[in-house]
């Protein structure tokens, strides 16, 4: 790699890895983004050789990601991976909404080059902060010259965008890749690979994705035990243009709901299949009245969807 390409470019979001709270021994009772790029990088190492630079795309606590934050994130994705000196980006995020901004990246960058993604469970005013050491792995998977595409790096795993999910509201080792596994491991700087990185082609043209208000609206609805379409119907009256149900096991979906997708699918609303388990994918059969997510989690699917409407 020649010397004007050894660049990484961070870009951060807010999170709690920029959060502060009043006491070191407070885990919970933080305020997330409060600190800028350059306070997210001072102190961290860089790897040997190589140059950082650091803007602030957004300050948000991830809960409330929205479609503006991703449409810019996306964007200057875009510009900076176009840049023959930037070898990866890293991207500071939330650990809430990680594992969509991670899926939606891929599915509209589809990079050669790695888009890191980390972040923290515990604030960086914390006495054990995992912020800087995941930040750190971050920067090194970026710099390793071995990873490709949309990642997570997150307490010395790497996950790929499409299998990465949040499974764990508190501990430090808070992301899985379920069956997958992860792609590799980060340890003492060095990558350990143990797959083939995340492929695909991108599905949007990044810079002509429209203003966040022109977005189509796609929902996610939960099917559970005395379910029923109420919430479809009202979806449906209120102009929702997709629905994404999370079904139970093989994504099977209680009657009552089942029959009021079937007629919001008769009236041209786009139906989608997937599964609140936490592993495997929906399998599809003859049978099947509502089209499955592809293996995909119904966030994932939300996204995949939307992506669909938006292409026509």
């Amino acid at each position: 790699m020649q010397a004007q390409e050894r660049r990484i470019v961070v870009l951060a979001t807010g999170g709690t890895i920029a959060g502060r709270a009043a006491t070191a021994s407070d885990n919970l009772g933080y305020r997330a983004a409060q600190l800028g790029v350059e306070q997210l990088l001072a102190g961290v190492p860089v790897p040997a050789g190589w140059a950082v630079e650091g803007e602030q795309v957004a300050q948000v606590d991830s809960k409330d990601m929205d479609f503006g934050v991703w449409r810019a994130l996306a964007q200057r994705c875009d510009q900076a991976l176009a840049r023959d000196d930037v070898a990866g980006i890293v991207v500071t995020h939330g650990t809430d909404t990680m594992e969509e901004t991670a899926f939606f990246l891929q599915a509209v960058l589809a990079p050669r080059k790695p888009v890191v993604l980390t972040g923290a469970m515990r604030p960086a005013t914390s006495v054990a902060a995992d912020g800087p050491q995941n930040l750190a792995d971050a920067l090194s998977v970026a710099a390793s010259g071995q990873a490709r595409g949309v990642c997570v790096v997150f307490a010395g795993a790497v996950h790929g965008a499409p299998d990465v999910r949040k499974v764990h509201g508190y501990r430090a080792d808070a992301f899985s890749s379920g069956d997958a596994g992860p792609v590799a491991y980060v340890e003492e700087g060095a990558l350990r690979v143990l797959r083939p990185w995340p492929e695909g082609t991108a599905v949007r043209d990044v810079q002509a994705l429209p203003q966040p208000a022109q977005w189509p609206r796609v929902e996610i609805i939960l099917s559970h035990a005395g379910a029923s379409g109420a919430i479809v119907a009202a979806l449906v009256k209120d102009g929702v243009r997709g629905l994404v149900v999370a079904g139970t096991g093989n994504g099977t979906v209680h009657a009552a709901l089942e029959g009021a997708l079937l007629q919001a699918q008769d009236q041209g609303v786009v139906v989608r299949r997937a599964s609140r388990c936490l592993q495997g994918r929906v399998l599809a059969h003859a049978g099947d009245r509502l089209p499955v997510a592809q293996g995909l989690t119904p966030v994932q699917a939300r996204i995949a969807l939307m992506l669909e409407l938006m292409a026509g």
